[in-house]
């Protein structure tokens, strides 16, 4: 895509009124150019052909042909950004996509046709104008990949992290599985994670992460002392920090307020890690759109503690990694892959950092 030319999108909706609804939403968009709509999966198919968009926005649900084989196909034929945006209730059907190819997701308020549908707007748009950022090949090398197995060997337990903290926003599900999903065993360091991701799905997510990897995941609750091979999750819709209480270092929850331009906020939880944890913190920033994290690595390295960014050779969208890199506090810029062998091995030196700032330029 130009920089300036219009985000050319296709709609998929059995719903007509959803269609009518999710089409006025982007229409009104000075960036965004509704090109078509379907009402099925074999109608959506052949218009992504025909049309060649740049994004196509799917409901899970459709006759013909369902979203999964849609994903499917179009990943195989025409890799193509989606954005689910469905009304189906189990958080399991919007991880199986994006596992399948979708970049991110919102959820209808109702599978029903209601005025309500409209409150996604401006999430919808929001994600939407992102996809400029986005490099779809990205995602295809990550469609039904499997990470290496990383063993603990010989490493010293001493040299080891003892928390670490990611951020990660578009693209971060998918990342954060292939990241943990590498440990052959759990490691001996526990992990606090703030994904951008909303309410009702951040415990399906860490349940998800507690089945399918060595980890134990959990969505964070508040009051939780942090446990080796353990990864607690901030929830949807909260900001999720770290305390002392009697000597102790313990989770604790923080209502979002309108006010908040990232919920949950890798800010916050990097600045409360690094005040509680120290040199004992390894701070890491995935894939995303926005500076969410920016401001916390600072305080990850005035407190001592080591930042490893996600390289731009495999990031979904470089946003928030380029922006961590940009602060010249980052000590390794590492592709996804070798990110889980960096927190077994322990890094431990800022003799790198800055060293991969040429990949920003």
């Amino acid at each position: 895509m130009m920089a300036r030319s219009l985000i050319r999108v296709l709609v998929i909706d059995d719903s007509a009124f959803s269609r009518q609804a999710i089409t006025r939403m982007l229409d009104a968009s000075p960036l965004v150019e509704v090109v078509g709509v379907a009402r099925d999966g074999e109608e959506a198919l052949r218009k992504t052909f025909e049309l060649q968009p740049d994004l196509i926005t799917v409901d899970l649900e459709m006759p013909r042909m369902d979203g999964f084989t849609f994903l499917r196909v179009v990943m195989s034929k025409r890799p193509t950004p989606v954005i689910v945006v469905s009304g189906r209730t189990g958080e399991e059907d919007v991880f199986r996509a994006l596992e399948l190819g979708a970049v991110d997701f919102v959820c209808k308020p109702s599978p029903r046709a209601t005025p309500e549908l409209n409150n996604i707007e401006h999430e919808l748009v929001r994600k939407v104008h992102a996809i400029r950022d986005l490099r779809i090949e990205k995602v295809q090398t990550r469609i039904g990949s499997t990470p290496a197995l990383v063993q603990e060997g010989g490493v010293l337990p001493s040299s080891m992290p003892k928390v670490v903290a990611i951020g990660s926003s578009t693209g971060g599900p998918a990342s954060l599985m292939q990241v943990f999903s590498a440990f052959a065993d759990a490691p001996q360091c526990s992990f606090v994670v703030a994904q951008h991701m909303p309410a009702g799905f951040t415990r399906g997510f860490a349940e998800r992460i507690d089945r399918l990897t060595r980890l134990r995941g959990i969505e964070a609750e508040g009051g939780e002392t942090l446990s080796p091979g353990t990864v607690l999750i901030a929830p949807g819709g909260k900001h999720l920090e770290l305390e002392n209480i009697g000597g102790r270092v313990v989770t604790r929850l923080i209502a979002a307020d309108s006010r908040d331009k990232y919920t949950p906020s890798v800010d916050r939880l990097f600045e409360s890690a690094a005040k509680h944890v120290g040199a004992d913190l390894l701070a890491v920033v995935l894939t995303g759109m926005g500076d969410d994290g920016r401001e916390g690595v600072r305080s990850v390295h005035l407190g001592g503690g080591s930042v490893i960014a996600e390289s731009e050779s495999t990031a979904v969208i470089f946003g928030m990694p380029q922006q961590a890199i940009r602060t010249g506090l980052v000590d390794q810029v590492l592709p996804l892959g070798e990110i889980a062998g960096a927190i077994q091995m322990g890094y431990r030196t800022s003799s790198r950092r800055g060293q991969d700032h040429e990949e920003t330029s």
